[in-house]
């Protein structure tokens, strides 16, 4: 395989695709949170997945664009399933017992796991020292957030346990790092819109059949689910996975993974500004410091690409 060049770009595409980004995915967290209530969660997965798919494909066979490319299916596969399944799947399966801005807060921490990752630039990335102070503190952060449920499972604590769930979004959060960098390196030649269609019809044809196989489909009431359920699944499919994820894809493309891991600043803060004033959350200071620390973390990690994208381009400017 090899791997795909980054792409150039209009900058003013490059700001609204980051805008779609930063703001409508750090809504998504609170509306997964209102879907959950009235749909189980692979189910959630697949018709969001298979719906913006096939919408999304529509799209493209009217813009006449090429989307039966073997290779390209491939590769748009696998990171659909390290994006989607694994990467929002947990976050789907912890809102059923976890608040939104909990989880939000929680899956902060992939700009860490792309540095660890993006073997490729291990030779650039771990020889900057603020990359590398970055990573230490972003791993304080983390331990911060699991300290006050490590403390109830080996003291006396009462009701059940967040851990499992917790541990859960940091295996998709790992996932999600990784579906990413594979997105950039080898997805595909194929345009934004057709790798994003294959890679959330690939994810929800796993999503449907294992609600079928989890019984999820087979015991659900339609008609017992919420309009507001309903209303945002609809949010999810047209605004989280059709604009944002598209942006997101087609982000990695164009801009740096470390760059376009930025939006883990603006995410976790919308989703706590929801949580806490629409769906009554509430969020210790304990894991308000660990969303600080991790997001400093992720500062000072982005702090050297920064310094080296203005000198490579100052250097630029000095030749010409």
């Amino acid at each position: 395989m090899t791997l795909t060049p980054q792409k150039s770009a209009s900058p003013l595409l490059v700001i609204i695709a980051f805008a779609t980004v930063y703001l409508v995915w750090g809504s998504t967290y609170f509306f997964i949170k209102i879907a959950v209530v009235g749909f189980p969660p692979l189910l959630l997965g697949g018709l969001r997945f298979i719906t913006a798919g096939i919408l999304l494909f529509i799209w493209c066979m009217i813009k006449g664009e090429k989307i039966f490319i073997r290779r390209n299916m491939i590769h748009a596969a696998v990171s659909g399933f390290f994006l989607l399944v694994i990467g929002n799947g947990a976050v789907i399966w912890a809102e059923q017992t976890l608040p939104s801005a909990m989880v939000a807060i929680m899956v902060s921490s992939p700009p860490i796991w792309f540095v660890l990752l993006d073997r490729q630039n291990w030779s650039v990335n771990l020889k900057s020292t603020s990359t590398v102070i970055g990573l230490i503190i972003g791993f304080v952060g983390v331990i911060l957030l699991f300290s006050e449920q490590l403390e109830g499972l080996f003291g006396a604590s009462t009701g059940n346990s967040k851990l499992p769930g917790m541990l859960l979004l940091l295996v998709g959060s790992v996932s999600w790092a990784g579906g990413s960098l594979y997105s950039k390196y080898f997805n595909t030649q194929g345009s934004a819109s057709v790798n994003t269609a294959w890679q959330m019809l690939s994810a929800g044809f796993i999503f449907l059949p294992s609600a079928f196989l989890h019984h999820e489909v087979q015991s659900l009431q339609w008609q017992n689910i919420p309009a507001s359920s309903w209303y945002a699944l609809l949010y999810l499919i047209v605004f989280g996975s059709i604009a944002a994820f598209s942006a997101y894809v087609w982000l990695l493309q164009v801009r740096p993974a470390t760059q376009v891991s930025t939006y883990a600043y603006v995410n976790p803060v919308i989703a706590v500004i929801l949580g806490v004033l629409f769906a009554g959350e509430n969020i210790s200071i304990l894991q308000i410091a660990g969303l600080v620390i991790i997001l400093g973390s992720v500062l000072l990690i982005n702090l050297s690409k920064y310094r080296k994208e203005k000198q490579a381009k100052m250097a630029l400017v000095a030749v010409k």
